[in-house]
């Protein structure tokens, strides 16, 4: 009996692997399929300049989200878990860590990552940058949902909720849970120029999930920086570079740096919950079934990737 319910546990945990792939795969597949259509549409009805307008900005904003949302309604159909599973109840210290890391995300790393894209500019490559819908005055409230809100509900829920928690629940160490999930967040972003950017927000946040047992205070964390981001380029206060005195500016990325490596010590060497050593456990049964996904955003990485090198 006891060798049967091992058995068993071995069979649920290679399961919740596989479904988690499924899920990513649905996401990035369901992403572009969606994309398309919305180009298709666009061509049709709005002709040239169309991209540009304000409905096709939130569209395209929406598609993504939609295509996760998906993803995670088929991952919950299939895997007959708990809806409620990822949205645990935590120690309210979680969502001060959470706070503290965003701060130090959104202020001293970006500084890191925009060192990297300044280097990427020398070697030739050109970001086509972020369109964002009209900001001013009203307008700010139907972003802060679909570009601030729906993001943070439905990427954490997916990437932290779903995939990492099942990459660590399927014998995964910690380590590897949360570099692994870190980098295919990144890919799925399919921005190069924001892959260091991208790929360390989601590796913290993972860790962040794997510590509290709960994906509440990422969700927060994540809206908190999408809404940040969005209230200041509303303001005027898009590049804060330009718009603070040299001294501000600095004190603002000490501050956030400090900020960012307290929490990290903090999770890393005082934080002992859900420690799990090991490698990649089973890690077939996940690759193979968000190998599509991935192939999808790597193909998309690369050709984004190319175009910014030869201007296409």
């Amino acid at each position: 009996m006891e060798q049967n319910g091992s058995e068993q546990l071995e069979q649920w945990r290679r399961k919740g692997l596989s479904e988690s792939g499924i899920a990513y795969t649905v996401a990035a597949l369901g992403g572009m399929i969606l994309s398309y259509i919305l180009a298709a549409i666009s061509s049709a009805v709005g002709g040239e300049g169309s991209a540009e307008k304000n409905w096709y900005l939130y569209l395209a904003y929406l598609m993504p989200q939609l295509a996760i949302f998906g993803a995670v309604a088929v991952y919950f159909f299939r895997s007959k878990e708990p809806v409620r599973a990822p949205f645990q109840k935590t120690h309210p210290k979680y969502f001060l860590v959470a706070l503290l890391m965003e701060f130090g995300l959104l202020f001293s790393l970006s500084e890191l990552n925009g060192l990297f894209i300044s280097g990427l500019g020398k070697l030739g490559y050109s970001s086509g940058g972020v369109a964002v819908p009209d900001l001013a005055g009203w307008n700010l409230l139907p972003a802060l949902l679909v570009i601030g809100l729906l993001p943070a509900v439905f990427e954490e829920t997916l990437f932290r909720g779903i995939i990492v928690r099942k990459m660590h629940g399927g014998g995964w160490g910690l380590a590897a849970s949360v570099l692994l999930s870190g980098a295919l967040f990144s890919l799925f972003h399919g921005k190069p120029e924001q892959t260091i950017y991208q790929f360390l927000c989601g590796a913290c946040f993972s860790l962040i999930v794997l510590r509290a047992g709960s994906v509440l205070p990422t969700m927060l964390a994540h809206f908190l920086n999408n809404a940040l981001i969005l209230t200041l380029t509303s303001l005027g206060f898009g590049d804060l570079r330009a718009s603070l005195p040299l001294w501000g500016y600095l004190v603002l990325v000490i501050t956030s740096a400090v900020c960012f490596l307290g929490a990290l010590v903090y999770l890393i060497f005082f934080d002992k919950r859900g420690n799990q050593k090991g490698g990649v456990k089973d890690g077939l049964f996940f690759f193979l079934a968000a190998g599509g996904g991935i192939l999808l955003c790597a193909v998309e990485w690369i050709a984004v990737l190319v175009m910014g090198f030869t201007g296409a």
